[in-house]
């Protein structure tokens, strides 16, 4: 009989590293982590020649080191950990307890590895250990390379620590590789509370100070809410509002924050939410130290929720475009009162030891098993509790307000009419017949106000229910049918290898395109009710109709659309909002798509032209539709008026209204050089 072990090819080195970890940063923060476990006070991450091939990376710690025994059945174990949770480190802290696959990552970064370590408990001893990546490059399995630790004496007056030394990095370190390792290793400790334990990551990079700097300025006081919720270990809640002031607000228990759902407890580890939420409005920072530009800043890098397992950051939460908690969808859904990530900053801090909260193999964010969606569910019902309380608060003062204005108009009539009892009969009855002509105006003004009203609750209740539909379409149904595709594509080219492109190849394409189609639609939905382009602020004219024509482009491909742009010189700007500029252009595109679907035409063109006179920019948008037929060419700006079945009449209203607000006017004409109908936008612009 022959002993048989099971081996592991080389290959499964880059499999578990490179592949599971592909971002630098990732890796280097897993050995940060392992600092930490070693109960280190200070880590320093330098980046050597770094920018140029052949570099080199080196980590130190001022931790409790490691033996030979530490590094032959822990640090170079992959798959397991000696650490437990259960046990906390001579700091208490509890340990991280990854099992080696980013470390690894983050080793594989370069050609070789060096490290030496300094056990606390052995004052005159150190160990080194050198890894030559390129040896299992020679050899078939993994166990076939040999790896000696040496036993060294330690120079006099050398602190117990830990460095590791990565060298001959295999590509270079990007200039947004190096900010976005910064931003991780300022984050990581959770800097926005004083640790007790005094953990601190230090990058020595320029990128790093500059958001050291930042995130150090700690803008909480200048936030008008600050929102504290906290669930216990038998998963109650509990919930309290304060204002900038630190005076409690609103307060909550467990059966309010989950109304709908009575009878429910979290079964997720204990934890606490904090939300700083800000007014970012010039008044509200007319009295304050702190400007308005610098707290902005401060939330570009830093807002949205961040989440912290026993101390540490958990990736990604919280990262640029990571929104777990879907603030800026209810956002949309409810744009009153609701906080996005890029005017609150806020955490979710978890300290436990059941292991419930399970990290990804390839530390992509923890496992979204039960745990994790109900500390996710609790973090969203504080936020909607909040919500909901602030616009209770909300209603109540324009309730007041329109109290006090009817009031003041009431009262504003009777002394009009009091001061007109005092004139002459003569002189009364002309007076009088004059105030009368003037209430009817005003209350025929005041009812065209309401229907306006109206009608943009109409077009917010559409936006509204548009940018849900494309936020939930643009995920899971729109990937399913694109894997779909994609295996029914791959089985068909095997099964049918001689007849694919006969028989199916034109079918599926149809299919790919379409899908690519629907997802446009999502995207422009989701790009159009992005608060941030309601921001005012310099408008760059040409670059808004660019990205609008970007994001269109695979759906007028999709429909045989020829686009043509015949953009002037310079680069035009005006004060507005891109929001509006976006508008303006989407409608128009969107009656051109309309008119050629309901002609049935065949060749299908649009035309867009810009060109810039005494000041004046002028946007032309003409197409090879039918024209404008079967409706007066005044009409067409009259809200509802539309020559469609299914459309709503609101597009050319809302262009024209836009317009206006910018200081321009429109024009339409029935017919083009192209056949279809024009439509001319002149807007006043600042300069070119």
């Amino acid at each position: 009989m022959k002993v048989a072990t099971i081996r592991f090819a080389t290959d499964i080195l880059r499999r578990l590293g490179e592949e599971l970890n592909p971002n630098p940063d990732q890796g280097i923060l897993e050995l940060v982590k392992n600092t930490y476990d070693a109960d280190a006070h200070r880590c320093v991450i330098e980046l050597q020649n770094s920018k140029s091939n052949n570099g080199a990376i080196r980590i130190c710690d001022d931790g409790i080191g490691m033996d030979e025994n530490d590094i032959v059945n822990g640090w170079l174990l992959l798959g397991g950990s000696n650490k437990s949770q259960d046990r906390r480190t001579r700091l208490g802290r509890i340990p991280a307890g990854n099992k080696g696959i980013g470390r690894l990552a983050a080793l594989r970064l370069g050609t070789s590895v060096e490290l030496i370590t300094r056990p606390a408990d052995r004052p005159d001893k150190q160990y080194k250990l050198k890894i030559d990546w390129n040896e299992f490059d020679k050899v078939s399995a993994v166990e076939d390379v040999e790896l000696q630790v040496h036993e060294m004496l330690r120079p006099l007056g050398v602190n117990s620590g830990t460095e590791i030394t990565i060298a001959g990095l295999k590509t270079k370190l990007s200039r947004s590789s190096v900010q976005s390792l910064a931003r991780a290793l300022i984050m990581l400790a959770d800097p926005f509370s004083d640790d007790p334990l005094g953990f601190k990551p230090v990058l020595v990079a320029p990128a790093f100070a500059e958001f050291e700097q930042l995130v150090e300025k700690r803008y909480f006081e200048e936030a008008e809410y600050h929102l504290l919720a906290e669930v216990d270990e038998k998963g109650e809640a509990k919930a309290s509002v304060l204002d900038w002031k630190g005076a409690v607000l609103f307060t909550a228990d467990h059966d309010e924050i989950t109304r709908g759902k009575k009878g429910r407890f979290y079964q997720c580890p204990p934890a606490r939410f904090d939300l700083w939420a800000f007014l970012l409005k010039k008044e509200a920072f007319s009295t304050r130290t702190s400007t308005l530009a610098e707290v902005r800043a401060w939330l570009n890098e830093f807002g949205g929720v961040h989440l912290y397992e026993n101390r540490l950051r958990v990736m990604p939460y919280g990262n640029p475009g990571n929104d777990w908690l879907d603030m800026n969808l209810r956002r949309v859904r409810s744009p009153e009162e609701r906080p996005g990530t890029n005017t609150s900053i806020g955490r979710v801090s978890i300290t436990h030891t059941s292991g419930t909260l399970l990290q990804k193999t390839d530390r992509s964010g923890l496992v979204e098993n039960l745990a994790f969606q109900d500390l996710r569910s609790f973090a969203q019902d504080a936020l909607d509790w909040m919500a909901k309380r602030r616009l209770g608060e909300a209603e109540k003062r324009r309730a007041e307000e329109r109290k006090q204005t009817q009031e003041k108009a009431s009262q504003a009539a009777k002394t009009v009419e009091d001061a007109i009892a005092t004139l002459s009969e003569h002189e009364r009855s002309r007076v009088k017949h004059s105030f009368e002509e003037y209430r009817k105006a005003r209350d025929t003004e005041v009812e065209k106000l309401r229907k306006e009203v109206q009608l943009y609750r109409t077009l917010s209740t559409v936006g509204i229910t548009t940018a849900t539909f494309a936020h939930e379409s643009s995920g899971n149904p729109i990937k399913v049918i694109r894997f779909s595709v994609r295996s029914i594509e791959s089985r068909a080219r095997e099964a049918l290898p001689f007849q694919y492109e006969i028989l199916l190849a034109e079918p599926i394409d149809t299919v790919k395109h379409a899908v690519d189609s629907l997802a446009v639609l999502g995207s422009a939905a989701l790009r159009l009710v992005d608060h941030e382009k309601r921001r005012f602020g310099r408008v760059d004219l040409h670059k808004v109709i660019e990205n609008v024509l970007t994001t269109f482009k695979p759906f007028l491909e999709g429909r045989d659309v020829t686009l043509q742009t015949t953009l002037c010189e310079g680069t035009p700007f005006l004060r507005g909002s891109e929001a509006a500029i976006e508008s303006i252009l989407t409608n128009l595109l969107n009656n051109s798509l309309a008119a050629f679907e309901s002609n049935g035409s065949s060749e299908r063109l649009i035309l867009i032209d810009t060109e810039v006179t005494d000041g004046w920019f002028t946007l032309r948008v003409l197409d090879s539709g039918p024209g404008i037929v079967d409706i007066a060419i005044d009409d067409i700006w009259i809200p509802g008026e539309t020559t469609r079945p299914s459309g709503t009449g609101l597009g050319l209203t809302i262009v024209q209204d836009t317009v206006k607000d910018l200081g321009g006017r429109v024009a339409a004409n029935a017919t083009s050089p192209l056949g279809g109908a024009e439509i001319i936008v002149m807007l006043p612009v600042l300069g070119i």
